[in-house]
């Protein structure tokens, strides 16, 4: 099949490298003009996520990339401990930096993908793809994986607004020494929380406030993020002074609202959403690992749609299907692909509903109980224990067993 993704982030590069390894010739469109290194650390957890990046071949890359935090430090404004949360609620059972990620997915995949960047789709005729730079193309398939504001999602379905969780954050780079490798520390007061990660080889940055979805002012082009930032913590205190400089020099700044989306359905014809673009999990929801799951899932659903079995007993490599036959394979695997993925999608939503009443309480009661959480967790017998209440949620759902071949 010719297949075009739209987004080179974490889910579009995944599914490309399985279909690229099956044959298919694959185009991966990205709007920026290079790879997005930018955002937090991600994490993965449980049988489920580990077993599709061990399937991948990825599992020892990105254990060689890891973070290595450790435990969350809550800190008051004078920077004393107030409680302590493990790691392996926060970070998994391994966690990297979302550009490393990024990066590592298209080192492996470059070779096999057509990647385009500086360009986007602009308009869909069926299997016709229109770009805004470049002519039109043909395509079986077109995976929209372009994340929470999917233009491929907006042209196919018409759906541009997504579910508020109550919330925004901003994630950036800060100057190498403002903290010490491994160490995590995070300030709360009343609908704001700050927080500094020292990561591998970087530090990164977090400003988090409780807030109702936002409208730019009447003859603006949008949000002004800074300024968001520095009306919402104006004397906060603590490192804030700190992470609002550094928020406005760094050349990876992130800001976003904290949302979900709920879907009807997440293929139509030739038109697939994957990751965030279907369902964005929200804060918390597993996000990048849905986004991992759900490729192999789609990949695996379309070789046994395009050998003509029931998916999860077929094989990737050596389908030849030419015709209607192909437009009717993808169709079939968009329908599975969607009845493997939503129990999935639904206990990661519902992992991070809440959120915000986690990240950025709002009062400081709610700081205060919060707090006492961290302690109890800190203190639970036995990391086993800790570590499988953390990935219940991840592990509860089983996942087909579809024979995709990494080899050649």
């Amino acid at each position: 099949m010719d297949v075009l993704i739209s987004g080179a982030g974490i889910a579009g590069p995944a599914l490309a490298f399985w279909l690229a390894r099956a044959g298919h010739r694959v185009t991966v469109v990205e709007r920026a003009p290079r790879l997005r290194q930018g955002g937090q650390a991600v994490d993965f957890r449980g049988r489920v996520q580990l077993g599709v990046l061990e399937r991948m071949g990825l599992l020892a890359a990105v254990r060689e990339r890891a973070t290595h935090v450790g435990d969350t430090v809550v800190e008051d404004a004078a920077g004393r401990r107030l409680a302590r949360l493990p790691a392996v609620f926060t970070s998994g059972d391994v966690e990297i930096v979302r550009g490393d990620l990024v990066g590592l997915l298209h080192e492996v995949t470059q070779a096999d993908v057509e990647y385009v960047f500086g360009d986007g789709v602009a308009g869909l005729r069926g299997g016709e793809v229109v770009f805004e730079r470049s002519g039109a193309r043909r395509f079986d398939l077109v995976v929209g994986a372009d994340g929470l504001g999917s233009v491929v999602r907006r042209l196919a379905f018409g759906v541009r607004r997504a579910r508020h969780l109550g919330m925004y954050q901003a994630v950036f780079s800060m100057p190498e020494g403002a903290a010490e490798p491994g160490s995590a520390v995070m300030f709360s007061l009343p609908g704001v929380s700050a927080s500094v990660h020292g990561h591998r080889g970087r530090v990164l940055g977090g400003l988090d406030f409780a807030s109702p979805e936002l409208e730019p002012e009447l003859g603006a082009d949008g949000l002004d993020p800074h300024r968001l930032l520095a009306e919402r913590f104006a004397g906060v205190g603590w490192r804030v002074p700190e992470l609002l400089a550094a928020a406005r020099r760094a050349p990876d700044f992130y800001f976003a609202p904290a949302a979900q989306l709920e879907l009807e359905r997440w293929s139509a014809g030739p038109v697939v959403l994957l990751g965030d673009a279907a369902w964005a999990p929200g804060p918390g929801g597993m996000g990048t690992g849905l986004g991992l799951v759900g490729a192999y899932v789609l990949a695996g659903e379309l070789a046994g749609e395009l050998a003509g079995s029931d998916g999860a007993g077929s094989d990737v490599a050596g389908s030849d299907v030419a015709g209607s036959d192909v437009a009717a394979a993808v169709a079939g695997a968009g329908r599975r692909f969607e009845a493997v993925m939503r129990p999935f999608v639904a206990e990661g939503q519902r992992q991070a509903l809440g959120a915000e009443g986690f990240l950025v309480p709002g009062t400081r009661g709610r700081i205060w109980a919060r707090n006492q959480f961290f302690r109890m967790a800190s203190v639970m017998p036995g990391k086993g224990l800790v570590g499988r209440l953390a990935s219940r949620a991840a592990d509860r759902v089983p996942l087909p067993d579809y024979p995709l071949r990494v080899a050649g």
